[in-house]
């Protein structure tokens, strides 16, 4: 089935779906927003939570899932109502951690994982150097290209915040908060962070 909308964010989704492990029994999506990457976990594992702070995205969610059964929803904030430790083979944030701290947020989703349980941040990052710009500007004919071909980018009102930590300080606090994290940098203004809980 086609997404309902095209974003930055959306493009994505097949990264963090590719990245739930086989025989995944509980996984959580962090600032799920409508729910539509929920709606996708949920033919990948048993039960799936979308945890969101704002009111009118768990309001959205809720009402766009109810014909899923195994997703439910939880207005909280991660950082403040912590979820269960160690309660999932999988947790996701796409473009959610820049609008927190970066270490409490990395350390909150880390607590949250089961041993063996894997960790996906989709994030973005702020240019610092000429050559953040230059990747960057390689970017635009890609975006161009994909937002005429699935019709404009759209999706739900969201909050929208600049990120505050450059690709840098990001890929160094990944190696020091998450040791043995994969860090890597996206056409589309995004970097993915994967980590696997060992002990």
């Amino acid at each position: 089935m086609p997404d309902p909308y095209w974003n930055h964010n959306v493009h994505y989704h097949p990264l963090v779906l590719g990245a739930v492990p086989e025989g995944c029994r509980a996984a959580v999506d962090v600032g799920c927003g409508d729910g539509l990457l929920v709606r996708k976990l949920a033919g990948r594992a048993r039960t799936v939570t979308g945890v969101d702070r704002f009111p009118e995205a768990i309001r959205q969610a809720r009402e766009q899932s109810s014909q899923v059964a195994n997703a439910d929803f939880v207005e909280a904030d991660f950082l403040d109502d912590p979820l269960p430790e160690r309660a999932y083979d999988f947790v996701s944030a796409v473009a959610v951690v820049h609008h927190v701290d970066f270490s409490k947020a990395l350390s909150a989703m880390a607590r949250l994982l089961a041993p063996g349980g894997r960790l996906v941040v989709v994030g973005l990052a702020d240019n610092r150097t000429p050559l953040d710009w230059i990747i960057s500007g390689a970017g635009l004919p890609a975006a161009r290209f994909l937002a005429r071909r699935h019709g404009g980018k759209g999706g739900p009102a969201v909050p929208i915040e600049p990120p505050d930590l450059s690709w840098a300080q990001i890929r160094q606090a990944s190696r020091t908060l998450l040791p043995g994290s994969r860090f890597r940098r996206h056409l589309l203004w995004r970097y993915s962070l994967i980590w696997e809980r060992r002990d």
